[in-house]
């Protein structure tokens, strides 16, 4: 997406590796009218600047996404290199696991992070209601921060910060 994100488009067809046609509508402005118990502490933007996913996650599909998305990311072209994380580790498991579980759905192939770009972007969907309580389930990593790290100590626990910043929740203030 080149435009403007304040006059982006009513519709949105995705055709990347993972998409071919998939459409959707924007029906909020972007970053705005989120539901009243999601509350991300970080933007896409702000995330993928940051480093996550190994610098892998949106190579391919960036058209979709505002150009500012991609002026300071961290991203890997080639493959995914853990070093471009912001701290500097491995953090994730492979979509197969995700998939597997059953927490990937067809709307959303890549995930928990490619529903937050969309919604973000002002998609609003069905499968909103059970992203944010997956969302909201990662609060026990935030309670465990607290209690076993001195604040601003960004390297206790450094698996479990970017686990977080791959959910748009900021440790750096813990």
């Amino acid at each position: 997406m080149t435009s403007d994100p304040g006059t982006r488009p009513h519709r949105v067809t995705v055709h990347d590796r993972m998409q071919q046609g998939y459409t959707y509508e924007l029906v909020k402005p972007a970053g705005e009218q989120f539901h009243p118990d999601f509350a991300p502490e970080l933007s896409p933007a702000e995330m993928l600047a940051m480093g996550i996913f190994g610098g892998k996650y949106m190579t391919d599909c960036r058209d979709e996404f505002p150009d500012v998305w991609f002026e300071e990311a961290r991203l890997s072209p080639a493959r995914r290199d853990n070093s471009l994380n912001f701290f500097g580790v491995d953090a994730s498991k492979p979509l197969s696991y995700w998939v597997e579980k059953g927490w990937v759905h067809e709307q959303d192939p890549r995930g928990w992070f490619q529903w937050y770009c969309r919604y973000w972007m002002g998609r609003r969907s069905e499968d909103d209601e059970r992203q944010i309580k997956r969302w909201k389930a990662m609060t026990r990593h935030i309670a465990q921060l607290k209690k076993n790290c001195v604040p601003g100590d960004w390297k206790c626990r450094p698996r479990q910060r970017q686990a977080l910043l791959h959910w748009a929740y900021d440790s750096r203030q813990m």
